[in-house]
């Protein structure tokens, strides 16, 4: 008798247990990793595309506030996952996230591995000094021998080496982690410029006492897509969908404006 009830409770045991795994399993969305949720990875630390507001802890930027609006109109609750720039796209394969929205610029390196939205934004690079700099440069190339502070594996990186190159210059590399941190050190006079996205240098220059300026900003030549896992052709149609009904009815445009001052539509014509 001991036996079968020592049996019956086994079994009324497993089948609790099997219970309790089973509800606290995540339930995969429709075209997401989590019902009702897109988790939304970003580097925060590139303002003014991504970066904590004044409490520190609040995502706040131009992503963060295209993020929002487009899981809003696929019906989803937006999950932003601060994620190191090194790492980012791997996280796409692990499936840590739906998508990366960090100012990620459409290369052709990046789309043989991973599929992208249309372009939301469109961009070029921009030479700064410091404001009160008497060094008379118009050119990148004039900054030959100096040293150039830019963030580490982004476009402006691959940008000034493929420049220089093409110039037959050179300069002392002063790569960094993030942006901020280069202009930092523009700031106290321990790198002589920065080459950064020329609308990430906006949020430096307008802005109120500002220490920089911009002596020399190059055609729009890139462009920045949400990007997502390979082959996810339902979440990028969905996001593309979403992205032209905001270009059409005008909500894109505020979102320009709100950050950047300026309506950018022309920039991904």
């Amino acid at each position: 008798m001991k036996k079968i009830i020592l049996a019956v409770l086994a079994a009324a045991l497993a089948f609790t247990s099997c219970g309790k795994k089973e509800s606290s399993a995540v339930q995969k969305g429709e075209f997401s990793l989590e019902e009702g949720k897109l988790k939304i990875a970003m580097e925060i630390g590139y303002p003014p595309f991504e970066y904590f507001a004044e409490d520190g802890k609040t995502p706040a930027g131009f992503d963060v506030e295209l993020g929002k609006a487009v899981a809003s109109r696929l019906g989803l609750e937006p999950v932003f996952i601060d994620t190191a720039w090194d790492g980012i796209f791997a996280g796409l394969t692990t499936d840590r996230y739906d998508v990366v929205m960090s100012a990620a610029t459409i290369t052709p390196e990046r789309q043989a591995n991973y599929d992208f939205s249309a372009p939301y934004i469109g961009n070029g690079q921009a030479l700064i000094l410091r404001k009160d700099s008497t060094l008379g440069w118009t050119k990148p190339e004039d900054a030959a021998g100096k040293k150039i502070g830019y963030q580490a594996e982004t476009t402006s990186d691959f940008f000034i080496e493929k420049y220089a190159a093409a110039h037959g210059f050179t300069f002392v590399e002063c790569e960094y982690d993030k942006v901020m941190n280069a202009y930092d050190d523009l700031k106290f006079g321990r790198i002589d410029c920065v080459v950064s996205d020329n609308l990430v240098s906006v949020s430096y220059l307008n802005v109120p006492n500002c220490e920089f300026k911009r002596v020399w900003t190059g055609t729009p030549d890139e462009y920045f897509g949400i990007c997502m896992k390979k082959g996810n052709t339902v979440l990028q149609d969905k996001i593309n969908k979403v992205l032209e009904e905001m270009k059409a009815d005008g909500s894109l445009a505020k979102i320009y404006i709100d950050i950047f001052g300026e309506d950018l539509s022309d920039s991904i014509k």
